[in-house]
Formats: structure tokens, C-alpha cells, sequence
């Protein structure tokens, strides 16, 4: 790791671990991310998806790590990489589209395993040695409308989950923000992917500002410059990057 600081604190060249790099709205991220000259560490949940884009990145190859992380276990090669990073970027979470009634026990546990507790261990891994060397950035991706504590007809477990990782963030601020480590939340919307079949592509058009879906390069160059520009301002923010999402809660 680069000793030199730059005037916002942090190593001239900085390394990032992305958790569900491979896919989506965090592969477009790391795209952005090594367009940006940061080293990465690129979790993803099959090795073929990550061996695609490491080539698509190539000629720097960054560090893969292989993990399925839906029973909330971290292991050991991910703890390690995160113990090394000066950016932790989560870009991952199980979604369940199913009513309240449909919504089994092991729903409610998956989904909040994934998606709330797992971010949280990760950021207590990641915190203590960022703010030891003076700098550190934690970027969590929320769902969408999740900035407030909302009704849900639908989504209600993975929402509740992902509703509280405002409060890691603002926990982050308050103990480390002395130590120039910032966490933010950022909650796309209608966002084009591939995890999106033809029928729910349709569906969140129809939603959508505009009846358009958010680009995933978009959100990812958002992010970016949050990561690289003067973060610590917003700490403990909860950002929607939605288009400007109505959905008439």
C-alpha cells in the first residue's frame, strides 16, 4: 500500500474490495473503479462470471474471490482481503418479491443474513484498521426507496434489511469519522440488469421516471466519484440515485 497521502488523506493509489463485483450494478462499479486506476479485489459467486471480467479489466488482473455468501458466513480468503482495502464497496443482496403472507422463516433469515448482517460484519472487519491508517471509504447499496422506514406489499423482508444498513452508516460515523472514515448508503431504483427477466424489465419500466431504466453505468460513475471526491461531507447519508422515484408510498 502507497504510503503518500493526497489533501483528502488518502494513499496515492487506492485498493478497493467489491462484494458482488461480478454482476450488475458492481460490476459496472468495478469497470468505473479500475478506469480510475484503483487496484481491486472482486468477490462474485461463480468463477466463471469472474473470470470474464477479469479479462475485460486485463492487462492489471485484479484479485478474485470466489464466495457464495447467502448463509451470511464470511470466509476466510474475504476476511483477509478485507483487512487490506482502503475501499469496501457492497454491492450485494438476495431479493425476495413475494407478499407478507408468502414470506417464509427462512426468507426472513436469508434475507437478513444477507443483506443486513453480513455488511455489518464486513464493516466491523474493515473499520478499525481504516481508521488505524487514517483512511477509509465504505459504500453499502440499499434497495430501492429504502432511505426511510417504508410499507412494502412485496418486498417486505429484503426492504427491512436493507432499510437498516442506514444505521451501520451512520454508526460508522459516529465512532470513526474522526479517523477520515466515511460509509454512505446509496438506494438506486429502476435499475437495468441482467438479474432482470423480460417481464419485470417491463413491469419496472413502467415505474420508472420517465418509463426508462437506470443504466448501471450511471449509478456506477455516481458512486465513483463519491468514493475518489470528499465523502467524509456526507457520511452517514442515505442517498437515493433513483431518477426520482415516486412510487406513491
Amino acid at each position: 500500500m502507497a504510503s503518500f497521502k493526497n489533501s483528502l488523506g488518502h494513499p496515492d493509489r487506492l485498493n478497493a474490495l467489491v462484494v458482488g463485483g461480478s454482476g450488475g450494478i458492481g460490476r459496472s462499479v468495478c469497470q468505473a473503479l479500475a478506469a480510475a486506476d484503483v487496484r481491486l479485489i472482486i468477490h462474485g459467486r461463480t468463477r466463471e462470471k469472474l473470470a470474464l471480467l477479469a479479462a475485460e479489466l486485463a492487462p492489471e488482473v485484479p484479485e478474485l474471490v470466489e464466495a457464495d455468501l447467502s448463509g451470511g458466513i464470511i470466509p476466510a480468503r474475504l476476511e483477509d482481503a478485507a483487512r487490506r482495502i482502503d475501499i469496501l464497496v457492497i454491492a450485494y443482496g438476495p431479493f425476495a418479491y413475494k407478499p407478507l403472507a408468502q414470506t417464509s422463516p427462512e426468507d426472513w433469515r436469508t434475507l437478513a443474513l444477507a443483506n443486513l448482517a453480513l455488511p455489518g460484519a464486513l464493516v466491523s472487519i474493515v473499520a478499525p484498521g481504516m481508521a488505524a491508517r487514517g483512511f477509509g471509504r465504505i459504500l453499502l447499496f440499499g434497495g430501492t426507496k429504502t432511505e426511510l422506514p417504508r410499507g412494502f406489499r412485496m418486498n417486505a423482508a429484503y426492504a427491512s434489511a436493507k432499510t437498516g444498513l442506514g444505521v451501520i452508516a451512520r454508526s460508522v460515523t459516529a465512532e470513526y469519522a474522526g479517523n477520515n472514515v466515511a460509509c454512505t448508503v446509496v438506494c438506486p431504483g429502476m435499475v437495468d440488469t441482467e438479474y432482470l427477466d423480460p417481464g419485470k424489465r417491463d413491469n419496472f419500466a413502467k415505474l420508472a421516471p420517465g418509463g426508462r431504466l437506470t443504466k448501471p453505468d450511471r449509478i456506477a460513475a455516481f458512486v465513483v466519484n463519491l468514493l475518489l471526491g470528499d465523502m467524509a461531507l456526507v457520511s452517514g447519508s442515505v442517498i437515493n440515485t433513483d431518477d426520482g422515484l415516486y412510487m406513491g408510498f
